[in-house]
Parts: structure tokens; C-alpha cells; sequence
């Protein structure tokens, strides 16, 4: 692909240090407004492009890709995730797909931290009164929340930012443990101090904390389905910063009403930005908007990794972040 530039089109408003390098390097189409592409919009982008610069607000699913023609060469994610994208037909058309994988780990461990704590210290309850402005005063028996140490914290995935929030959590005093589809190498438990479950239903029951920290594939969805979040403690609280389609929300939230679970702190949603209006009004609940990675150095690291990845297929060589099927 050497003397030419490649026509790259991205599909959201990137940081402006990103985009200006971008421009420099390629012939970019940049998104003149910060709202999602429409299904057409991606459509008629994805004809024209040597590479997409997806998000993942993009559906790019068998449908678009088999619309895409011969042009589409590479699709450099910008983010980690990527089960908005079917890799699988990708490949099958001679397309590459690549990620930023490792930028995110420990600003997405700060924010699984900050729900656990805040959670479980029940932090919803009183950031809503002094909203209010309704405190009346310390109450030796207001806002009683649980103490950190000595809690049991389940991770289900124990990838990069499963082992990033284990070292979190110890350094506050709790007991490590985690299910995953490979167990860690002994050094690394010991490090971590880490207990593993084979059967996740035996780890479920016997947790104060869980946190899902797994990604969204076929085989995970729903894994903490209703069933699972039954076998939970009442005194159980549940984190998720990963993806929301890995919980059963609906079911999540009438344990939550119900008091059959203690609390949760999410940062995703099964339906992206469709949440459950049951789940908005509970007062033992903490919500985020999918802030896991939003840190000023996180969304550079992301871009410079996209960066790299379309100049190295540009230059005639592999991208150093390429996904196959087999990773996922």
C-alpha cells in the first residue's frame, strides 16, 4: 500500500491531537459532529474506505461487511472490545481487524475499585441527600455502609484488568478470588494471592463482591443469569465494568428490589444507553456511563495505538494489535 495514502474514515470525534497526526499520515474523512453514524451513513463510508475507524457505538456486524465491497482493507478499532465487530466474516473477506488492547487496563481497574467502595460504603444514598440538600446532620446509624477489608472479592475474568483490580483490592484488605476460562500461571496467584474456582456457581455463593470483568462473547452471554445471581448472598454486591450483556439486567434489578442483593455499581448496560428505569430509581445502586476508560491518557494511548496499527498494514506489514477468532 506503500506511496499511496490510505483513505481511512472515522466514525466518531477522537481526540483532536489524534486526529490532526491522522490527518497528516492519511487521507481521513473525521466526523464533523460527535453523534453515532446511522446504519446508512456506516454503509456508505464502509464503500469508500481503505480502513474504518470504528468505535464501539458501531455495529459492524455480517450485514455492513458483506455490503463493503473490495476496498475495506483493515478495521482499526478504536477500543479494546470488539464484539461490535464480526470478526469471523471480516477475515472471511480478506478484511483485518485490529484493537487497542492494554491502554484501558488500569483506568478500567480504578473505576471497578471505585464502584466496589463506593457501593458497598453505600455512597449512592448519601451523594443523593446532600443533593437534596436534605442531610440534617451526622446520625450515628445513617448511611451505614460495609467495611472493605476482609471482603471477599469473586473476579469473574481474570485477564489484564481482572489481575489489575486483584492488586487493587488487596492493597484495601481483600480476600482475592476468581473464576477464568484458563487458570493463571502459580506464580501469578501467588503474587495476586489469588483462590481459584473452577465451578463459578460455588464461587458465586460464597463472595461479598463480584466483578465481572469478562469480555462480551457468545458463551458469556448472560453468564450471571438468574439462575447464577440467586445463588448471591443478600449481603452481595455486583460490579460490572466490562459488558452489560454478561448480566441478565432485568433480573439483576428485581433482585434489587426485592433485597435479595445488597447493592451494584455499573458502568455498562445491557442495552448500551437503554437502562432498565427500575434499575435508575433504586437507591442501593451506583450507575455510570460507561466511564471505565474515560481518562484523558487513556483515549490518547487508544489513538496512538490505532495510529500505529493503520501506519504498520499501510507500510506492508502486520498490525502489532491484529485480532483473530481465535482470541476471542
Amino acid at each position: 500500500m506503500g506511496a499511496e495514502r490510505l483513505s481511512v474514515v472515522v466514525t466518531r470525534r477522537l481526540p483532536e491531537a489524534v486526529e490532526t497526526r491522522m490527518s497528516e499520515l492519511f487521507d481521513v474523512r473525521l466526523r464533523e459532529t460527535d453523534d453515532p453514524m446511522t446504519r446508512e451513513e456506516l454503509l456508505a463510508t464502509i464503500r469508500e474506505a481503505d480502513v474504518l475507524v470504528p468505535t464501539i457505538t458501531d455495529t459492524v456486524d455480517a450485514g455492513l461487511i458483506g455490503q463493503a465491497g473490495d476496498k475495506l482493507k483493515l478495521i482499526a478499532n478504536f477500543g479494546a472490545g470488539i464484539d461490535h465487530v464480526d470478526v469471523s466474516t471480516a477475515r472471511q473477506r480478506g478484511i483485518l481487524v485490529s484493537n487497542t488492547p492494554g491502554v484501558v487496563t488500569e483506568d478500567t481497574a480504578d473505576m471497578a475499585m471505585a464502584l466496589i467502595i463506593g457501593v458497598t460504603r453505600n455512597m449512592p444514598a448519601g451523594a443523593a441527600v446532600m443533593k437534596k440538600g436534605t442531610w440534617k446532620g451526622w446520625n450515628p446509624n445513617s448511611f451505614l455502609g460495609g467495611r472493605i477489608a476482609g471482603r471477599r472479592l469473586g473476579i469473574l475474568g481474570m485477564g489484564r484488568i481482572g489481575q489489575a483490580l486483584a492488586r487493587r483490592a488487596r492493597a484495601f484488605g481483600m480476600q482475592i478470588h476468581y473464576h477464568n476460562r484458563r487458570r493463571l500461571r502459580p506464580e501469578i496467584e501467588e503474587e495476586l494471592e489469588a483462590t481459584y474456582w473452577e465451578s463459578l456457581d460455588q464461587m458465586l455463593a460464597r463472595m461479598d463482591v463480584v466483578s465481572v470483568n469478562c469480555p462480551h462473547t457468545p458463551s458469556t452471554f448472560h453468564l450471571l443469569n438468574a439462575r447464577r445471581l440467586k445463588l448471591l448472598k443478600p449481603s452481595a454486591v455486583v460490579v460490572n465494568t466490562s459488558r452489560g450483556e454478561v448480566i441478565d439486567e432485568n433480573a439483576l434489578t428485581r433482585m434489587l428490589r426485592a433485597g435479595e442483593v445488597a447493592g451494584a455499581g455499573l458502568d455498562v448496560f445491557e442495552k448500551t444507553m437503554d437502562v432498565n428505569p427500575r434499575l435508575r430509581e433504586l437507591p442501593n445502586v451506583l450507575l455510570t456511563p460507561h466511564m471505565g476508560s474515560a481518562t484523558h491518557e487513556g483515549r490518547m494511548e487508544m489513538g496512538e495505538k490505532v495510529i500505529i496499527n493503520i501506519k504498520t498494514f499501510a507500510d506492508g506489514h502486520r498490525p502489532p494489535d491484529l485480532v483473530v477468532p481465535s482470541m476471542l
